[in-house]
């Protein structure tokens, strides 16, 4: 595939810059299948909102002198600073994107405090996983793409983030718009809709493993992504017991609907090994406080608290243990 052979049914910025950084690259040779399927995306047909959030993108600054930062917080700011006039501008664009629920963010002084503390998540992963310097990175369920900011801090040469979640799509682009020349990248697909790459150096999947009815295929296909001896980050909820032990709730689970399978820490092990992973380590396992998921500002709806026995927050609401999650690395 040439680069005269991409073309689109509507011009589309973001799927040009996808194709044109895959060039040459190992990713190249999936171009032909992603190809019609991300020509058939139409944003502004998959949500009824995305047509109001397209505008409001125009509406962000857009300052001569800006200077992207990521930290812990992924922040973009201007010299000179903004004026309150336009700094309250810039606060009623946002909101528009609400709920703001993966980041922290921080746009020309507007801080956006998350539903949760994502940059406490990558504070403890980050000690254990392989180098990304150099790297082609892929993110399962990736969210508003604050991960992959911090992917790119870390060296990585392209980071890639999947998640068919069309509002954190734009809340991404929020972002992206001030990163144009970073090698990063969002599609809004799942995994299922994913060609088999093998083309990643580095696979993440953080807090998708529990939504998907059949975790092993699930498993199969963040492993069909990657290279030979590439890297799996998978996070995920578990539950105390041996290898035999995986609990499936009977209706919600913290009040959510779509969770199927909570794998004990050895089950999960198990499993990762039963599809044909080596090096199976498990590097952290933490109860889920509700400092680091908690209502905000920016995500006004029930969090966490709401989701704990008001008598006894070491089970849900709905009487099972509370929310526990775990990280583990592994080899393909």
């Amino acid at each position: 595939m040439s680069r005269a052979d991409i073309r689109f049914s509507q011009f589309d910025q973001w799927k040009t810059d996808f194709f044109t950084a895959c060039m040459g690259t190992p990713l190249q040779a999936a171009l032909s299948e992603l190809l019609p399927l991300l020509n058939a995306i139409n944003t502004s047909q998959l949500h009824a909102d995305a047509k109001k959030w397209e505008k409001q993108l125009k509406g962000l600054p857009e300052p001569d002198d800006f200077k992207l930062d990521v930290s812990n917080v992924v922040s973009v700011e201007c010299s000179p600073p903004l004026s309150d006039g336009k700094k309250q501008a810039l606060v009623n664009v946002l909101k528009q994107y609400m709920p703001w629920r993966k980041g922290p963010f921080s746009f020309f002084g507007v801080d956006i405090d998350t539903e949760w503390r994502s940059d406490w998540k990558w504070d403890r992963i980050a000690p254990h996983i392989r180098s990304l310097q150099g790297a082609r990175v892929l993110d399962v369920g990736c969210g508003s793409g604050y991960h992959l900011f911090r992917m790119h801090e870390h060296g990585a040469h392209q980071v890639i983030g999947i998640d068919p979640t069309i509002l954190f799509f734009y809340q991404f682009h929020c972002m992206k718009k001030y990163a144009a020349n970073n090698n990063i990248h969002y599609l809004p697909v799942g995994i299922e809709q994913m060609p088999q790459c093998e083309a990643f150096d580095s696979v993440f999947s953080m807090g998708v493993l529990y939504h998907r009815p059949d975790p092993l295929q699930f498993l199969k296909q963040l492993k069909q992504q990657l290279k030979a001896n590439g890297q799996l980050v998978l996070e995920t909820l578990i539950v105390e017991g041996d290898e035999n032990t995986v609990f499936m709730p009977s209706g919600r689970y913290a009040q959510m609907r779509n969770v199927y399978f909570l794998p004990s820490s050895a089950a999960l092990t198990l499993w990762l090994n039963k599809v044909g992973f080596k090096d199976v380590r498990l590097v952290d396992d933490c109860i889920t406080s509700i400092d680091e998921q908690r209502t905000t500002e920016w995500m006004t709806n029930h969090s966490l608290q709401d989701f704990l026995d008001p008598k006894d927050a070491t089970k849900t609401i709905e009487g099972y243990s509370a929310p526990r999650r775990a990280t583990f690395i592994a080899s393909k």
